[in-house]
Parts: C-alpha cells; structure tokens; sequence
C-alpha cells in the first residue's frame, strides 16, 4: 500500500509479481493456509534447521504451549539481532501466534528408548544427530516428532511435523492471538494486550 495507495488492482498485481518469485507450494501442502504451508515450500536455511537438513523436505516447527513457541521463535529473532553488525534491537513488532493440530504417526523423544539419547536431542547448536533422527523418521513413516525444547527454559515440549499431511486445521486465523515482540541485546520479550508477558534472556 506504500507503494500504490488505495489501488486495489495495483496492490493485486504486485502479490501475483511475489507470489511467481516464490517457491511453488508442494502438493502435500497446498490445501493448508499459507501460515501452516509455508515451512514446507521454502528451502532450509544455511545449515538447516533441528530436524531438516539442507535439501531435506520442510518442517513445521510448534510449541505444545504458548510459552514455548515464544521462546522459540524469540530466540531465532535474538540470533538475527546478535548477527547482524549495525543492529542492536528490534522495537515492538506485532506477530501472530495461532493454534496448529496435528494428527499421524509419532515418535517422542522426551519417552522410552528415545529419551536415553537426550543429549544427542538437545544439543544447542549442532543439528547433525537430529536431523539424522528426522530421515529415519521419514522413512519409517513418521509424520511427528515430540521433543524437548533447548530455547524455553522450562524445557517445554514441542512437536515438529515432518509431513503437510499430518497437519489437521486448514485455517489457524479465526483463533488467531496478536502478540508484541521486542528483541534487544539480551533476549526477547513478548506482551499481549498488557496482560500476558513472556521474557527469554538469551545472552
């Protein structure tokens, strides 16, 4: 809208130029709303992520509760504020977190044999052991992974889909809460409508 006003046939045009930059959505994913699609038509970052190795298929990340998708996703905000040469914060952002459901075949790491691996599971920042965990996964037809989250800490649980498939709610909007996220040197404070409030030191 900064760029063409109130033209809505502008604006329009604009979208279909982005959305033919982007990646196609997998046919797996395509009946999902764009907020539960899109882990899934992007590639991995550098590196990859816990459970996705570069070129490995996409991974939709969640906290089993709010507090741990927070810490979560504060963290990777944190990391982009720490990395970044000349930035020191990010003010006040709104940001959307909404409810996700998940149904299909599981493997949690925090029970059973799995958990004797804890410290493979839990590792801060080599992803190797759990991204092999994530192959296997996929090829014993696991669609969901519960595992321990190393960002909250609390030690929250969370759950990684590995398959579009699994996901069970097309459209997360209509439950959907605003929340402000500010990120400093430290960490990451999250405050909705000045009644909850979530803060992660995370230096």
């Amino acid at each position: 809208m900064r760029l063409v006003g109130d033209d809505l046939t502008a604006q329009a045009v604009l979208e279909d130029i982005l959305e033919s930059a982007k990646p196609p959505v997998p046919e797996d994913a395509r009946h999902l709303h764009w907020l539960l699609a899109t882990p899934f038509r992007y590639p991995a970052p550098p590196g990859g992520s816990r459970f996705r190795a570069v070129g490995d298929p996409g991974v939709f990340y969640a906290g089993l509760v709010r507090r741990v998708a927070c810490a979560e996703a504060g963290y990777w905000k944190w990391r982009f504020v720490a990395d970044s040469a000349g930035l020191a914060r990010l003010d006040a952002h709104p940001m959307s977190v909404f409810p996700a459901a998940a149904a299909g075949r599981a493997w949690d790491l925090t029970r059973g044999q799995l958990a004797r691996r804890r410290r493979d599971w839990t590792r801060s920042a080599d992803y190797a052991p759990t991204q092999a965990l994530a192959r296997r996964a996929r090829a014993a037809g696991v669609q969901v992974l519960v595992y321990e989250s190393v960002r909250d800490p609390e030690s929250g649980a969370c759950a990684a889909v590995l398959d579009a498939r699994a996901l069970a709610n097309r459209d997360p909007l209509p439950a959907a809460e605003t929340w402000y996220l500010t990120v400093n040197a430290r960490g990451a404070v999250w405050q909705r409508a000045g009644v909850q409030a979530f803060s992660f030191d995370f230096a």
